[in-house]
């Protein structure tokens, strides 16, 4: 029995169904859906038979009880009465006599087999068949807390798929011979193998064949710009709406916890070498679980009191609940990681210290300086970074106010400078904490805004405003030195600058005043310099990120490496894990040597 094409088609309410013979269709329309209407011989008298709309159930209406594992003898026509039996074609489940119906999915007529035997169903779709009609199938969209309610909570805006949607979005797959999904994902998912032990009901497997290239798949199923990487070269793409492998992603590992069925590998080989890695992001967590693995003794040391670096203090709770991140690090835990809380390395202890007790060193601190503008009265009360901003809200949990002790940050009217991801989530925080209104300040166009697609149908869903082609030059301040307002300009798109994107031009003449009490900068990060106050021989480029080896993501100083937006610059999540991913395999690789 061919069971993904069956689940498949069961999903297919809509189809029409046939007499091979007279052209009639069995369909009948009740209200909520269609069946099927047959005349069938059973135990030698003619009964009347109702097919369910999915056909994959026999007996759901009968005139006389079918017992379990019975066989009818035959299918009639209700219409020219005829046998619908087939006796060339045996049931590909159980050999037994099949009737033969004609499908008609799309204006494309199929034959379809029904089984004699109680309960058996099988179909004669070719592979060229199921792949037509698969791009016809509609990409499942992913159930979301509605909008209106959702400003009032810090929940998770996405409910995630069900195991029925997971199933059928995985059914659009088409297993690629050459799946090119797989070359836009820094990993290297097995994407292919992962989607179709998802169609096939295998969610644990699906969960499991992910976690052989990917440590924290429910935290990059959330936060990923799949549409960007594995999504953009989806070969479905082409004609339909992409495969969601990010959607699917999420669905298996948070089944994987749910349901209790994540499993630490026992390690075997215990090497008797010891690696600090700097940073519990992305970068230094999948350093640490390669390693980790492979029998290195490894400990990760962060600055701040609690693990998870970015993903902690920089991603909503809406977006990524902290639960999620608590629960990769405990699986780190029980690896065998040690982590080393509140050491702020370059501080409490430099890098040449560490080499002196370990065989090579990661610096995954990420790029957590912030930007500012450097315009006219920018000390104001009331002007916060978004690092300082999300920190507080998130690592400190402001937005569990008074429930913990840090009060949240808050205006009636905010304004959020910039257009990037961490833009949208500093404005979506703001409208959470009860402000009248939120307006996000971009000097180019809605073309060039650099935040995911869906962060900015989210902000526009809870109300938040955009004003672009608008840059800000001043701000006004009140007696109290608290912001009040803000001078802007107007702008216009000229030619394209060094990143590709039409550089803004000031309009002159076009200032006005916006009226603001709290505003974001959101304009990028930068390197902290902590690290090179007391590492100077670490080689730093123009803008002062590290020089690395992209092929080892080896520094200028031997044995140590980096990896992540130290070096890239702000980026994702998935590229600081691919790029960890590179140097856990060229540390082996060296130490291994040495």
């Amino acid at each position: 029995m061919f069971e993904q094409d069956v689940k498949y088609l069961k999903f297919k309410t809509y189809l029409n169904t046939y007499c091979p013979h007279c052209r009639n269709t069995f369909n009948v329309e009740k209200k909520d859906s269609k069946s099927l209407d047959f005349k069938a011989i059973y135990k030698g008298q003619e009964i009347e038979l109702r097919l369910s709309p999915f056909l994959d159930v026999f007996d759901v209406e009968s005139s006389v009880p079918i017992t379990e594992g019975d066989q009818v003898e035959d299918f009639l026509c209700p219409k020219c009465k005829k046998s619908l039996i087939n006796k060339e074609i045996p049931c590909g489940e159980c050999g037994s006599p099949v009737a033969e119906l004609i499908i008609a999915v799309y204006s494309k007529l199929i034959p379809f087999f029904v089984c004699m035997k109680h309960k058996c169903t099988w179909h004669g779709l070719t592979k060229a068949d199921e792949n037509k009609i698969k791009l016809k199938i509609p990409r499942q969209e992913m159930p979301e807390q509605d909008q209106k309610l959702r400003v009032a909570n810090y929940g998770e805006v996405p409910y995630g798929f069900t195991s029925e949607l997971a199933v059928l979005e995985a059914g659009r797959c088409l297993q690629c011979k050459n799946p090119k999904c797989v070359d836009g994902c820094p990993v290297n998912i097995d994407i292919p193998n992962f989607v179709r032990l998802i169609a096939e009901d295998k969610f644990d497997e699906a969960a499991k064949k992910i976690k052989e290239r990917n440590i924290l798949p429910a935290i990059c199923g959330r936060v990923c710009p799949q549409e960007s990487q594995c999504e953009q070269l989806c070969i479905l793409g082409l004609r339909d709406k992409p495969v969601a492998i990010g959607n699917l992603e999420r669905f298996v590992a948070d089944f994987e916890r749910k349901m209790d069925l994540v499993k630490v590998p026992t390690i075997k080989t215990k090497l008797n070498k010891k690696i600090a890695i700097v940073g519990s992001g992305p970068a230094g967590l999948t350093v640490a679980a390669d390693l980790q693995q492979l029998g290195y003794q490894v400990t990760i040391y962060e600055a701040l009191h609690e693990t998870g670096g970015v993903l902690v203090y920089g991603i909503p709770e809406f977006r990524l609940p902290k639960s999620i991140v608590a629960f990769e690090i405990d699986y780190l835990k029980k690896l065998g990681v040690r982590f080393e809380l509140n050491h702020v390395i370059g501080r409490t202890i430099t890098i040449d210290e560490l080499l002196e007790h370990f065989s090579a060193v990661f610096i995954g601190v990420g790029a957590g300086l912030p930007t500012f503008m450097n315009i006219e009265n920018e000390s104001l009360g009331n002007v916060f970074s978004s690092n300082e901003y999300l920190t507080r809200m998130n690592l400190m949990k402001a937005y569990k106010f008074p429930e913990y002790d840090t009060p949240k940050p808050r205006g009636n009217k905010v304004v959020v400078i910039g257009g990037g991801n961490v833009a949208m989530d500093s404005a979506r925080t703001a409208i959470r904490t009860g402000s009248s209104e939120v307006t996000i300040v971009y000097r180019r166009s809605r073309q060039e805004l650099p935040a995911r697609h869906e962060e900015i149908r989210h902000a526009e869903e809870e109300g938040i405003k955009f004003m672009l082609l608008t840059n800000p030059i001043k701000y006004i301040g009140n007696d109290q030195r608290m912001v009040k307002g803000m001078e802007c300009i107007r702008m216009k798109l000229g030619e394209p600058d060094s990143s590709g994107r039409r550089r803004p031009v000031a309009i002159d003449g076009s200032n006005f005043i916006l009226d603001t009490d709290l505003v974001v900068v959101s304009i990028g990060t930068g390197p902290n310099p902590v690290i090179f106050q007391t590492t100077p021989d670490l080689k730093r480029n123009k803008w002062g990120y590290l020089e690395v080896n992209p092929d080892t993501m080896e520094t200028s100083k031997e044995y140590v490496y980096a990896g992540g937006d130290i070096v890239t610059g702000s980026a994702t999540v998935i590229l600081a894990m691919g790029a960890g991913r590179i140097a856990a395999n060229a540390i082996h690789k060296k130490l291994s040597a040495a």
